[in-house]
């Protein structure tokens, strides 16, 4: 039986690496998707080019706080998988009004009309930093929630409004925590395609306080995998971490940025004040993921990086006009 999904935030990074994954030919074969986008600053339809002539799919500029478009699209639909959200650290500083409405509002839209139309599989897509920051250890998905951040603040209420709909009224959710992405396709505001982009460019590279805050790298190869596993054989009200088992500082990252794009450090590297509120570490436990849904990171971090960095260069077409 053919699932109809719906995939909102599906022009960003990883959700329109989630609708080629899909819709390609290790795809499951049996789906068809609608991206539902407002194409903000951070989504691009060019990131559909490959899919958009597949059968099945179909693409609706919207917003997911719309009740009535997003009413109109889940009677239309069985399953959600929700991307779409501002998710920038340094712009919820500057200033979390737009992520309250995205990411909570939006939110709550999508559930209330998932309820509404009873029956339906929703996966909301989170981060690791509703957790906080922990100096030793692995978040379980047990752990209190302690967000530092806007975003992170916005993310956290978007997962308890999302969850409440399932303890509530019964609604099928499933929320993923993932640890920091990277590869092709991803807006160069980021630490790793901003760091690429302007060593290609022969820039310096901007290295908050120390460079000590530690990361768990994933890879969106894994995380779509995570991602659709919970989608297929996870447990309703359940939340799962998916993490990439590669913990570097983000001294120890921009060494290997540095070696990858053939630059060195004194003339490329310049240290800049420390974020407000930056968490030290995060560290997620995949061990419920890796137990009841059977998944496990395939890319190994080096080769992962070596193959982002490369598309960056071969791809300058895609970035160039969106650093301009």
């Amino acid at each position: 039986m053919s699932s109809r999904i719906l995939v909102t935030g599906g022009a960003g990074f990883i959700g329109s690496h989630y609708v080629r994954t899909l819709l390609g030919p290790e795809g499951p074969g049996n789906v068809s998707v609608t991206v539902l986008d407002l194409l903000t600053y951070a989504g691009n339809r060019a990131n559909l080019a490959e899919v958009e002539d597949r059968p099945g799919f179909s693409f609706v500029h919207g917003d997911i706080c719309d009740a009535d478009l997003v009413a109109k699209l889940m009677a239309e639909h069985d399953e959600v998988v929700h991307f779409a959200a501002e998710s920038h650290v340094d712009r919820s500083i500057d200033g979390g009004a737009e992520f309250v409405r995205t990411n909570v509002v939006g939110t709550h839209t999508l559930v209330e009309a998932a309820h509404r139309a009873g029956g339906r599989t929703f996966v909301h897509v989170s981060t690791d930093e509703v957790y906080g920051s922990i100096d030793e250890g692995s978040w379980p998905e047990t752990h209190p929630l302690a967000p530092n951040s806007p975003y992170s603040a916005a993310k956290a209420a978007s997962d308890l409004l999302a969850l409440s709909y399932h303890r509530t009224h019964g609604l099928d959710v499933r929320v993923t925590r993932c640890s920091n992405n990277y590869g092709h396709h991803h807006f160069p505001e980021k630490l790793i395609p901003l760091f690429v982009t302007n060593l290609l460019d022969g820039k310096k590279v901007p290295l908050y306080g120390d460079g000590g805050n530690v990361r768990d790298w994933l890879h969106i190869d894994d995380h779509v995998q995570g991602i659709d596993l919970v989608r297929t054989k996870g447990r309703p009200g359940e939340i799962y971490n998916i993490g990439g088992g590669t913990e570097l500082s983000n001294r120890e990252l921009t060494a290997l940025l540095l070696d990858a794009c053939g630059a060195d450090w004194e003339t490329s590297v310049e240290h800049v004040a420390d974020r407000a509120g930056h968490d030290r570490r995060y560290s997620v436990d995949c061990a419920k993921i890796r137990r009841e849904l059977g998944y496990a990171p395939r890319k190994d971090f080096r080769a992962g990086l070596a193959e982002t960095v490369q598309w960056y260069r071969d791809n300058r077409a895609w970035w160039e006009p969106l650093v301009a």
